[in-house]
């Protein structure tokens, strides 16, 4: 039987750093799988001007800080750094972090992000066309840093659209984010495994993460029945690690 995992990602939003290291040192030591943060510039909701920080910055001082837990962007905006650059960064981090690193993509889409910071927003399709000239040249640029990796820095594909995004998962990932609930995770789900068997991969090759809300983590295990083997809660501040800590029970629960 699939193991199932849990996480949290962190939202740097209307929050400090001291709070957000409090937040992922707590979790680490509680028992959490991974902890993930959210790449963009700016809140997604509430105040537009709340304080806000970058994402990759703070992935530094979670590698420093932490022990246990895997570590990523959920997900990182693919047209905000050059691919070469992401696949170093990436590659730093999990040795810095001692192997616990993902490196998580996705197309983009919060379009304050691109305007206030100087990026052609383009559409849903250029976005995604950028995303799959990108996903080769960051496998080649990981496969020839030296030094390499040290863990198995799995390549995370976030998205749901089911005839572009899904079939870059197949050709190129080793893990797949999408969002709940359950019915959403099995359709979609379904969908990866029918383009799997297109391009000739393994399906169950690709670990299937899903983001929830902190008001959906009791009975996780439907996420299980639904085709996710990990469970990743948003969480704000001011950050209540109580619904991290039910989800961890649930898991140690089901074994």
């Amino acid at each position: 039987m699939t193991k199932l995992k849990v996480g949290i990602q962190i939202q740097p939003q209307a929050t400090s750093v001291e709070a957000m290291r409090e937040c992922w040192i707590a979790a680490d030591e509680m028992g959490a799988d991974s902890i993930w943060i959210w790449d963009h510039f700016y809140p997604l909701f509430g105040d537009p001007d709340a304080t806000h920080f970058e994402a990759w910055t703070l992935l530094s001082a979670m590698a420093a800080d932490t022990n246990k837990a895997m570590l990523g962007t959920l997900v990182t905006g693919n047209n905000y750094r050059n691919p070469e650059l992401l696949a170093d960064m990436a590659r730093t981090l999990d040795h810095l972090s001692d192997g616990r690193m993902y490196l998580a993509v996705g197309a983009g889409w919060f379009e304050r992000d691109y305007a206030e910071y100087g990026y052609e927003f383009g559409t849903a399709g250029s976005r995604l066309r950028q995303l799959e000239a990108d996903l080769p040249r960051m496998k080649s640029r990981l496969a020839t840093l030296n030094p390499g990796a040290v863990g198995s820095l799995p390549l995370l594909i976030g998205g749901s659209g089911r005839k572009v995004t899904l079939r870059l998962v197949a050709e190129y990932a080793d893990a797949w984010n999408c969002f709940g609930p359950p019915e959403n995770v099995a359709d979609l789900s379904g969908v990866l495994d029918d383009w799997c068997a297109t391009v000739g991969r393994d399906p169950a090759a690709i670990e299937r993460t899903v983001a929830i809300g902190a008001d959906d983590v009791e009975g996780i295990g439907r996420y299980l029945d639904a085709g996710a083997s990990h469970v990743i809660m948003g969480i704000g501040d001011p950050f209540d690690l109580s619904p991290l800590q039910r989800m961890i029970d649930q898991r140690d629960a089901i074994g």
